[in-house]
């Protein structure tokens, strides 16, 4: 499997480096003062954000991470070298948690933003930082600190623009390949798409938005059932809810029953603003449905069929003037 949106590590920063006891020793000063230096910080374990990934698979063989320690103190109060971080390259959108107290350390979503998992342990300090006027020649210096051990939980929720929502061969993955350049897996059976797929959308001016396609949701999905309870997560970051229905479905009922699935995995999916695509209209005569699907909301639809291009372009208008409308109202 190509894709992995969820990893566990075993984080190890680097331990300080201790501090000298050390006492100058030069041919006219045979009897000179402490000089131990303090001894290196040792290396966090950092996770960076990199746009050319989309997968968190190469840290689900790399489960033992571990950073350099520091360098010891050196005489003539010279410190000890800081040991080198271990930096782990992660998608945009990877969220890291505590694996035993379920803590949220912080998520990436830049290019370069950098998220300490695991702290250095600090150098000790060498023996001339402890010299006073009753103690001119101290003896001992301290130690460094261990680094900071820590089980670490990865999830990535994919960031996206819009995220399309269905069950199995609703045509999701269909409409994505005739959006976009992506190129998903297609085929006429249940759960073709095992992973997320992202597709980039441009329409004639050049505009463009980002699409994902989460593998299908079935009923009960919320409580495990299915694929679709590990990707329910990928729409968390989706700015709009595009939910795709067959035409030779029950509309109705798929429509409520997928909107059910979002509510009971996170109430809060269902403030999403959301869009709706009927597909496969071209089994329709003149592409028009029989009869009202009365969906008791007021939801604007868009009937399509991705085979034969009909209400593509009028669908990426629609996509268009949605997140347009959203982006002004989250910078106003």
């Amino acid at each position: 499997m190509r894709f992995a949106d969820y990893a566990k590590i075993y984080a190890t920063a680097g331990y300080g480096g201790n501090g000298m006891a050390h006492f100058r020793r030069e041919k006219y000063e045979p009897k000179g003062g402490p000089d131990g230096g303090d001894g290196g910080k040792g290396g966090d374990v950092i996770l960076r954000g990199n746009p050319q990934l989309n997968t968190l698979l190469d840290l689900r063989y790399r489960k033992f991470v571990k950073a350099q320690g520091g360098q010891d103190g050196h005489t003539s109060r010279k410190q000890g070298k800081d040991g080198d971080d271990e930096i782990l390259e992660v998608p945009m959108g990877t969220v890291a948690y505590d694996a035993d107290s379920k803590e949220r350390l912080g998520e990436i979503t830049e290019d370069g933003e950098e998220l300490v998992i695991a702290k250095g342990g600090k150098g000790g300090l060498g023996n001339w930082h402890f010299r006073s006027a009753t103690n001119q020649t101290p003896q001992h210096a301290q130690e460094g600190e261990e680094g900071e051990e820590r089980t670490v939980e990865l999830e990535l929720k994919l960031i996206a623009d819009v995220g399309l929502v269905g069950f199995p061969n609703a045509g999701k993955s269909t409409l994505l390949s005739a959006l976009s350049a992506a190129k998903p897996k297609i085929a006429d059976y249940p759960f073709t798409t095992l992973e997320p797929n992202l597709g980039v959308v441009t329409s004639s001016d050049y505009r463009s938005f980002v699409m994902a396609d989460i593998p299908g949701i079935i009923e009960d999905a919320h409580e495990g059932k299915g694929l679709g309870i590990q990707f329910l997560r990928h729409i968390e970051r989706n700015n709009l809810l595009l939910f795709v229905v067959a035409a030779n479905s029950d509309i109705k009922k798929e429509y409520h029953a997928l909107l059910h699935e979002l509510e009971a995995y996170r109430a809060d999916l269902l403030d999403k603003p959301r869009l709706l695509a009927i597909s496969k209209m071209d089994l329709k005569e003149n592409y028009e449905l029989e009869e009202d699907p009365e969906l008791d909301d007021d939801i604007e639809t868009v009937l399509i069929s991705s085979a034969t291009g009909h209400n593509m372009e009028f669908l990426k208008e629609k996509i268009w003037e949605k997140l347009q409308r959203i982006e002004n109202e989250q910078s106003s």
